[in-house]
């Protein structure tokens, strides 16, 4: 084990967290990362430390971002709750009310929730996709508005990994006129200073760490349950095939892939998350209301996952405690594959982000993430 200087500050209660941090990066679990939390809204954790190349000839800086794969839904579900407390936005309306070409194949009846809830059965592509096609998004949307669900709408959860950003934001820029990216950063990164974006800008590549694939002989259904892949799960890795790789791509980077192609830090995700852990306001301003944050922990679908072959609760646009270990109620969490998470915990009022770059083989955040944040709680209940 090898001593690596970690920057940044973390208060005196919360020392543990750093030194978790520290151990992760000096035994090599971690390359490069970011970790921060903030409760009632202050900042009270924001370390980084390591590189941000597998070689490790770059620091990982303060500003340093990354792709962090689905953690990027939170901040598309985000969205979807504006839209809803501003009255633009119902989560039981037919998604056909905002986007009337998606009722094709039998889909009429599909809500704008189990959009939300990984529900709708459009968890993957039915079409032939490559990577490519990721860039181009009327293909991405239309093929999805064209084909029919893979299972009864509503009847159980189906990991949507990449076709519900497209869903999400295909909603967002009928309603809007603006894509998804575009309404993230002039709604909630912009006002907030959040370094979080939807679509990169040439001008911040310069900045991105590298993702670091899981080993070659790894299989991304290592972390996942007993049940074997099934069609859907194969599906969904394989068309198009996830590439950890393609993040490296400046078509990567500039396109806007809502569910899988975000790139930020801790700190950014931890502030922008600050806004649901109290109660719609964050850094003086009003986002959206109480009631409009509390309505990302209304349950929406629990049961095997059709998809991931684990047991799932969804709310809207969160996986919700039993999901994973959360020790308050009114927790909300998602993670990226790789290792990548967000949590928001409204009861202690606090919002926790990670965000590394050597990749685990798990799709909804890992034990990396989830010991700092549990070290948090013992910290506040000290």
């Amino acid at each position: 084990m090898t001593d690596v200087a970690i920057s940044g500050f973390a208060d005196a209660k919360f020392a543990r967290v750093k030194e978790l941090f520290s151990a992760n990066i000096s035994n090599g679990d971690d390359v490069g990362a970011s970790f921060s939390a903030t409760v009632e809204g202050e900042k009270v954790v924001d370390i980084w430390g390591g590189w941000r190349d597998e070689g490790k000839t770059l620091p990982w800086d303060e500003d340093t971002i990354v792709n962090v794969y689905s953690t990027t839904k939170t901040m598309a579900a985000l969205c979807t709750l504006i839209l809803a407390d501003n009255n633009q936005l119902d989560f039981e309306a037919p998604v056909s009310r905002y986007w009337p070409e998606f009722g094709a194949n039998g889909k009429s009846e599909i809500k704008v929730r189990h959009i939300l809830a990984h529900s709708s059965g459009l968890s993957g592509w039915a079409e032939l996709m490559v990577q490519d096609d990721l860039y181009d998004w009327e293909k991405a949307t239309a093929l999805l508005a064209a084909q029919a669900p893979y299972w009864d709408p509503g009847s159980a959860p189906g990991y949507h990994a990449f076709t519900q950003g497209y869903l999400v934001g295909e909603i967002v820029r009928r309603i809007t006129g603006r894509t998804i990216g575009t309404f993230f950063r002039e709604e909630v990164a912009e006002p907030l200073g959040a370094d979080f974006h939807i679509g990169l800008a040439d001008e911040h590549h310069g900045r991105v760490a590298d993702l670091i694939p899981p080993p070659p002989t790894a299989t991304i259904d290592e972390g996942l349950g007993d049940m074997p892949p099934n069609e859907l799960f194969l599906n969904m890795v394989s068309n198009p095939p996830i590439d950890p790789l393609a993040t490296r791509t400046r078509k990567w980077r500039n396109a806007e892939i809502p569910a899988a192609g975000g790139h930020g830090n801790a700190r950014s995700i931890a502030l922008v998350h600050s806004i649901l852990a109290n109660g719609g306001t964050a850094k003086g301003r009003r986002f959206l209301s109480e009631a409009g944050c509390r309505k990302a922990l209304e349950p929406q679908i629990e049961g095997m996952d059709l998809v991931l072959g684990i047991p799932a609760r969804f709310s809207l646009g969160f996986g919700l405690r039993d999901m994973i270990p959360l020790p308050n109620p009114n927790c909300i969490f998602w993670g990226g594959y790789g290792g990548s998470l967000a949590i928001i915990d409204m009861d202690a009022r606090m919002s926790i982000g990670f965000a590394m770059n050597k990749m685990g083989m798990t799709t909804i955040g890992d034990a990396r993430g989830m010991a700092m944040a549990h070290a948090m709680w013992l910290a506040l209940s000290s």
